[in-house]
């Protein structure tokens, strides 16, 4: 074969390997409108999130109810008409205030819940609501897991009776994985049930939604030790703000810390790759 003409096969078999990388690499790497977004909305020191994949909808908790109508306007730019899951970790106004609202105003197929009931008038609201809709809450006691169009959820719940914190120590823990990527939203556990769901739970995880608004506890030490996350994310607010040695102890793990006091947080992941915005 002529020198010339072996080298020119040469140098297109290599061009044809290189562009087959490159759309492999395209193809896995690329983030598109169906791949896994969380919005973690700013509400001050309060939780709602809302998790959205290939046009399905999941959310956990709702702030407080003076703060429905910037999830209604969240939810009329995105066109987002129905929630399949509503996660309410425990009953405290500032995860449940605008889950009546929610539910009266939006179709709700799922309801899930903890298992200590808090009576308020945000709670009264919620059954009220509930009973509106005919809709039937599952309480939550253990590991309840469902696939949300390719998105795997687990949701741990409690059977104990806790002597302190009961309302918080009382949270419905989510665990979200997509792909290769896992994402961990705490409530507002505290020690006690920090305790509790590293029994079982041990798994490294990418993304973590702090624990009890950035308050700093003892038991946060062997929480970030046991699922390394890569970034952390805090509800709290210029008035009730996280505490510094929270803050510190992130930075000493090297994790990539956001507040929601100075913004709203988008989470978007492919499987593989994970990108953070704030606005």
């Amino acid at each position: 074969m002529n020198k010339y003409l072996k080298y020119i096969i040469i140098t297109l078999i290599i061009i044809l390997v290189i562009l087959g990388l490159c759309l492999f690499i395209t193809k896995y790497n690329k983030m598109e409108e169906t791949d896994l977004q969380i919005y973690c909305f700013k509400t001050g020191k309060a939780d709602a999130c809302l998790v959205s994949v290939n046009g399905k909808h999941l959310m956990i908790d709702t702030g407080e109810e003076d703060f429905f109508p910037e999830i209604v306007q969240y939810f009329d730019a995105n066109g987002i008409k129905e929630l399949d899951y509503l996660i309410i970790t425990h009953f405290d106004k500032d995860h449940v205030g605008s889950a009546a609202k929610i539910i009266e105003n939006y179709k709700v197929y799922n309801v899930l819940e903890s298992n200590y009931k808090k009576e308020s008038d945000k709670y009264n609201n919620y059954v009220a609501a509930l009973s509106s809709k005919k809709i039937e809450p599952i309480v939550v006691l253990d590991d309840y897991e469902f696939n949300l169009d390719g998105l795997e959820v687990v949701v741990n719940g409690t059977k104990t009776l806790f002597d302190n914190n009961e309302s918080n120590n009382s949270s419905l823990i989510t665990s979200l994985s997509y792909g290769s990527r896992k994402f961990l939203f705490m409530g507002d556990a505290q020690n006690a049930r920090i305790k509790e769901f590293l029994k079982n739970n041990k798994g490294k995880y990418d993304f973590i939604k702090m624990p009890y608004h950035g308050k700093y506890m003892k038991r946060i030490d062997d929480l970030l030790d046991a699922i390394k996350p890569r970034y952390a994310l805090i509800t709290s607010s210029e008035k009730e703000m996280e505490d510094s040695e929270t803050i510190n102890m992130l930075k000493n793990f090297g994790i990539s810390c956001y507040l929601t006091r100075e913004g709203s947080v988008l989470i978007k992941s492919n499987g593989i790759k994970i990108i953070v915005e704030q606005s």
